[in-house]
């Protein structure tokens, strides 16, 4: 088992495979369920930017999408227990279904037909894989694509017009590796446009620098209250490291972290001149 700089296990190979078996296959063992988690708080979200600032069909950027799950959960409501299942569970083992892309395309193709939520979204997706966001544009998930790492590259002229009229930027766990430095891209990408964030970040990185940039942009940012669970760790080793990580940044993981669980917080970005976001805080019977 490798580890990455930040103590946690590397699991870069199951990002850049052709489909997302290996994906949910190796995730729902260690319980992964942040963006089941944040579902209802982006939901919510969404609806109120769609009422304030009057956009019929808001256009969501997920940053570090992978597959489009967050596009899934929220154009076609599904779950995360249902993606568990279609791709690395029982409905992926029955003879004749699944075996191959192509009849996972089919079966997926599918379900963005047969499924419409109470609103129309668009999804964009931003990711460095350019397998995992192809097969997510093929499935119907995505509505477009961008494979770049603004972390190391400006946007082209293309991936900024792909970028303009975004109205909410959304993540679930990639802060930490990406910074403020995308941020600051998919922002300026806006020419004066300043879209809503909402972030969910692991516990052991700082959102520090994030909120300064954005601040630095025009923005105020809160955090929810309460913690969301985001996976089991893989390994002793792995707990080991990461508290370790958590110790150096003044994070206490008593009663979390310290108990095998990964959690995140969540920060909500607005443009200062609105109003200031509030809680956001979904019905508890939803999540």
């Amino acid at each position: 088992m490798r580890f990455d700089a930040t103590g946690k296990v590397t699991l870069d190979h199951i990002y850049t495979q052709p489909d997302p078996r290996a994906y949910f296959s190796v995730l729902r063992p260690l319980g992964y369920c942040v963006p089941q988690l944040a579902k209802p708080y982006f939901t919510k979200l969404i609806e109120e930017y769609a009422q304030t600032r009057r956009v019929a069909v808001p256009k969501v950027l997920d940053i570090g999408c992978s597959y489009g799950v967050n596009a899934a959960l929220l154009k076609y409501d599904a779950t995360m227990d249902e993606l568990y299942a279609r791709y690395g569970g029982e409905e992926n083992q029955e003879p004749g279904r699944g075996t191959t892309r192509q009849a996972l395309l089919a079966r997926d193709r599918e379900l963005s037909l047969s499924r419409r939520p109470a609103r129309d979204i668009r999804f964009t997706g931003l990711d460095t894989s350019a397998g995992a966001l192809a097969y997510a544009l093929e499935a119907g998930f995505l509505d477009d694509a961008v494979n770049a790492d603004l972390e190391r590259n400006e946007p082209t002229a293309h991936q900024r017009a792909q970028f303009a009229g975004t109205d909410l930027v959304i993540s679930t766990g990639c802060l930490g590796y990406v910074t403020e430095r995308t941020l600051t891209r998919v922002v300026r990408a806006q020419d004066g446009h300043r879209p809503w964030m909402a972030h969910f970040v692991l516990r052991m990185f700082p959102f520090d620098p994030v909120e300064q940039a954005l601040a630095g942009l025009g923005y105020r940012t809160v955090r929810v209250d309460g913690v969301f669970k985001q996976r089991r760790f893989a390994s002793p080793e792995e707990q080991s490291l990461v508290l370790e990580k958590m110790s150096a940044v003044g994070v206490d993981p008593r009663g979390l972290e310290t108990d095998g669980w990964m959690y995140a917080q969540l920060y909500l970005s607005r443009p200062a001149d609105e109003q200031a976001p509030g809680p956001h805080e979904p019905n508890r019977e939803q999540l």
